[in-house]
């Protein structure tokens, strides 16, 4: 039977996609789809051709352009996880009672969807784009880029290192419990346990792609990725100079923050002394000057999987979706990260074999040795391809839907109390 969905999103460019995916999902099994965010994502949204509310309460706030200088991860903490929390509680509670809502599926930074959903008393299922936020048994925490641990004393390591991260997680728990005693709810003892309370926490990312855990709790299930064409992507007209036989490159930073205009021209610089071609997006780079040799062209941005059909590898940031759509097209990657998860990818991307990581101050030369490597030695491309045909089955099983209409009818089954 058809069930009626709330989708919550914070709506940066690499976030808004895999909801957008996922809304698509649903509503092609039959089921109604609305959307909270911000209110730049009602253009998107409506285009898509679903109904859209926005935040009334929160501050009209966008990550597109921040840079976070000095802490990523406090910066996220204080924006996008904890400190709008009350605020997009009260507004998704509104929401859920203006339109019938059978279950909501919030990103998973949005930790007052989540409550307000709790308070309400309707499923909830969380959504990660990217790793787990809450670190999984046995694995590294968001943001640390460690490997997965192999020896007692590097399980030590990875064991001190989640400590550390819930730890300051667990500075704003008080901010956290506010927010849930507004909403008639139990304070937590520790900001983990919100991970707890949903139905499920969808990873929205390949089993086959992250570490594999000591076990997952009994909410969390791996759905794989979730690829769409971006709305925002310009139209493709290959600007090829040679043909097929001389190495192509995608080369594709960041669409949200704009700290790496260095790495992108150092980048450049490096690809200008290779018999090879390149596009580069610039995304939240635009307005900024570059300087790109003749094998090189420009673009604000491109739809990838049209331009993955066309190349050999990929030079990007290492944000989960840019990974994710190269693997998928079993492209090889150099990945020169530019953010907390985007250390985490390029750690599971060198583990894998399917490419190489160097750091955001790597120079010419160093990205430049880098990228012959990855044109000269094929088992880079060998292990991105044995990769990509483990996403794609996952891409295809769709399993976010079947996971949407069981929290919804296991509530349904539920004893009232």
């Amino acid at each position: 039977m058809p069930y009626n969905f709330l989708v919550a999103s914070w709506a940066a460019p690499g976030d808004l996609g895999p909801m957008l995916t996922a809304a698509r999902q649903l509503r092609a099994r039959g089921h109604d789809v609305r959307f909270i965010a911000r209110s730049d994502a009602r253009e998107q949204v409506e285009a898509a051709g679903f109904r859209f509310a926005t935040w009334r309460r929160t501050p009209s706030f966008s990550p597109v352009g921040n840079d976070a200088d000095g802490n990523p991860m406090r910066y996220a903490y204080d924006n996008f996880l904890f400190g709008p929390a009350s605020a997009h509680a009260a507004d998704t509670r509104d929401e859920i009672n203006n339109a019938p809502t059978d279950a909501l599926l919030a990103h998973d930074c949005l930790f007052g969807c989540a409550m307000a959903a709790e308070a309400a008393g309707i499923p909830c299922a969380l959504l990660s784009p990217h790793i787990s936020l809450r670190p999984l048994p046995g694995l590294p925490p968001l943001g640390s880029g460690m490997r997965a641990p192999r020896t007692p004393e590097e399980r030590a390591e990875v064991e001190a290192a989640s400590s550390r991260y819930a730890a300051v997680m667990n500075e704003w728990l008080p901010m956290l419990n506010d927010a849930r005693a507004s909403l008639g709810l139990a304070p937590l003892d520790n900001v983990m346990e919100l991970y707890d309370r949903p139905a499920r926490v969808l990873l929205a990312i390949s089993a086959a792609f992250d570490f594999p855990a000591d076990y997952l709790p009994k909410n969390v299930r791996y759905i794989g990725p979730l690829l769409d064409n971006s709305a925002w992507s310009k139209s493709w007209v290959a600007p090829w100079r040679h043909g097929p036989d001389r190495p192509r490159a995608l080369i594709s930073f960041s669409t949200t923050f704009k700290n790496q205009a260095d790495a992108l021209q150092r980048t450049l610089n490096a690809v200008a002394g290779i018999e090879m071609d390149a596009v580069a997006t610039v995304g939240a780079l635009e307005g900024e000057t570059f300087h790109a040799p003749k094998n090189v062209t420009l673009l604000h941005s491109a739809p990838h999987d049209a331009v993955m059909k066309e190349i050999s590898l990929v030079v990007t940031h290492g944000g989960h979706g840019t990974v994710s759509r190269a693997l998928f097209h079993g492209l090889p990657l150099l990945v020169i990260p530019g953010g907390p998860e985007t250390n985490d990818n390029g750690s599971r991307v060198e583990a894998h074999g399917a490419g190489l990581t160097l750091p955001s101050a790597a120079s010419e030369t160093e990205i430049a040795a880098a990228l012959n490597r990855l044109i000269s030695e094929p088992h880079f491309c060998i292990a991105a391809r044995r990769l990509g045909d483990a996403i794609a089955d996952e891409v295809k099983s769709a399993r976010l839907v079947g996971e949407m209409e069981e929290i919804v009818r296991a509530c349904d089954l539920a004893p009232r109390v």
